[in-house]
């Protein structure tokens, strides 16, 4: 891990030695390359078997921007430039990727039919009943490489995230927000500048912060994000409780879940042929959840007592 200067959580915390990771990285995504093919697969018609509950309403297909063949690249780039401002937000966001790197991917999905409404296109549930006395939760899904927030067991929002590349792994299981600040810059390199930095796991140096989403886990184990919801989340999740220098109460729980399939190609690709394909559903994150709801629950009710002066 890196150090970093951090003047909000400067001489705050005797409970630990202060770590930031950098999280930064400028390596390409460790797995296959990336296919070079547009094609569009019907999705929308009934195919045989189980249910899938709150199947979503879109159908995928690949941009292939940087195709050999020059008529399938020039009619990919077209496609994509065609796009007004809010739909080209939609298609970075379903590509895990910001503004400033698109250019780089090879290939790209993007649905038949764009609707602007963000969260139309959760991966995660619209309700966690597991979470109905939890005012706050944060969850990152390493798989799908995503984040939701929830109030009261309610999804309010989700997005893309970057995590920890194979080398240097995102950690897993239930953290607290810790410390915050709007900037942090790297005792290292001081071009490393993490803007709307939230600290998760203050021994380890993990936390979520706007940075370079290149499209695949890159980062040194943080949650990249992009600036918006990086400043959201920033703005919305509780930090720590601090009283003579020493932790009084946890922040917001957080949990982090899931395995990336390095080497195996973006998930994201299977929802050309499978838009359920990144879903998430209530009982996997009942698994994660039901074993430390009584925790959780106890360190909320500690804050309440303590914000109450207990």
């Amino acid at each position: 891990m890196q150090f970093l200067k951090n003047p909000a959580a400067r001489g705050i915390s005797l409970l630990a030695t202060l770590f930031i990771a950098a999280c930064t990285s400028s390596e390409r995504q460790d797995g296959s390359a990336e296919k070079v093919v547009r094609r569009q697969v019907d999705t929308t018609a009934a195919t045989p078997g189980p249910k899938v509950p709150e199947r979503p309403a879109f159908s995928y297909y690949f941009l292939s921007m940087k195709s050999k063949d020059t008529a399938v690249r020039d009619s990919s780039q077209r496609v994509f430039k065609a796009l007004n401002p809010a739909e080209k937000a939609v298609v970075l966001r379903l590509n895990r990727v910001d503004a400033a790197s698109y250019k780089r991917l090879d290939t790209m999905i993007i649905p038949t039919r764009i609707d602007t409404n963000w969260m139309s296109y959760s991966v995660f549930p619209a309700e966690l009943p597991v979470l109905k006395e939890v005012r706050k939760m944060v969850i990152f899904a390493y798989y799908p490489q995503a984040f939701a927030a929830y109030e009261n067991g309610k999804l309010v929002t989700w997005g893309p995230t970057n995590m920890g590349k194979k080398a240097s792994p995102t950690p897993t299981g239930i953290f607290s927000a810790n410390w915050k600040s709007k900037e942090s810059v790297s005792s290292v390199d001081d071009e490393w500048v993490l803007k709307w930095n939230f600290n998760v796991w203050n021994k380890g140096g993990v936390g979520w912060h706007q940075y370079q989403l290149p499209g695949y886990p890159a980062s040194h184990s943080c949650m990249r994000l992009l600036e918006s919801d990086a400043k959201w989340l920033y703005d919305w999740a509780d930090m720590w409780i601090l009283k003579d220098q020493q932790l009084a109460a946890q922040g917001t729980p957080v949990l982090i879940f899931g395995e990336y399939p390095f080497g195996k190609g973006k998930p994201w690709w299977k929802l050309v042929s499978d838009p359920t394909a990144l879903t998430i559903t209530p009982e996997q994150l009942n698994a994660e959840l039901e074993p430390n709801i009584d925790k959780i629950l106890a360190r909320q009710s500690r804050r309440d007592s303590v914000a109450a002066g207990g």
